[in-house]
């Protein structure tokens, strides 16, 4: 390790702590020469991933891509900054954990889809028009049907589950009120 400041070699470490959740190691140090202080991070080398984009070609697997998306995604919503990098962090991981070496952009943004269903609709339906690459009226509530029934399929699973405890059993489809446009 050079100081970046004099390219002395006599650098010690002051403090070292985990930092990223884990993820890397942070440290401390000071050049013994100059006296700069300066921070360094250690972190674990994945295998590069490279994404197969739809027309076929390929390039390297760029979180900051995704974030950017589920950044815009999220835009006016009360979704914090931190859960949407959590939610790319743990994309990321699932992906390195994965071994797999190649994997499409179609898998990746089903992918962020699950996790935004799971964090915000609105933005969930944000994203499926971009990525989906919505032509009109038709594809948004196509999209929305599908929202309501995946939704309509855990409240009836819930309920099933709570049925067996209680007794009572899950409301019918004639029970609940539709919507048209």
């Amino acid at each position: 390790m050079k100081c970046p400041k004099c390219s002395s070699r006599n650098i010690r470490v002051l403090e070292s702590r985990s930092a990223e959740a884990g993820q890397s190691v942070r440290r401390r140090r000071e050049c013994m020469e100059c006296k700069f202080r300066f921070t360094t991070y250690e972190r674990i080398e994945f295998v590069p991933i490279m994404t197969i984009k739809r027309e076929g070609s390929q390039e390297s697997f760029d979180r900051n891509k995704i974030l950017k998306g589920v950044m815009r995604a999220c835009e006016k919503t009360d979704v914090s900054v931190k859960a949407m990098e959590a939610l790319v962090e743990g994309l990321e991981e699932t992906l390195q954990l994965a071994d797999k070496q190649e994997i499409t952009t179609r898998e990746i943004g089903e992918m962020v889809l699950q996790r935004l269903q799971d964090l915000r609709e609105v933005a969930y339906v944000r994203f499926a028009s971009v990525y989906r690459q919505f032509r009109g009226v038709r594809d948004f509530m196509d999209e929305l049907g599908t929202l309501v029934d995946n939704k309509d399929a855990i409240a009836s699973e819930h309920n099933l589950e709570t049925s067996n405890v209680d007794g009572d059993s899950a409301p019918s489809s004639s029970d609940r009120a539709s919507v048209s446009i």
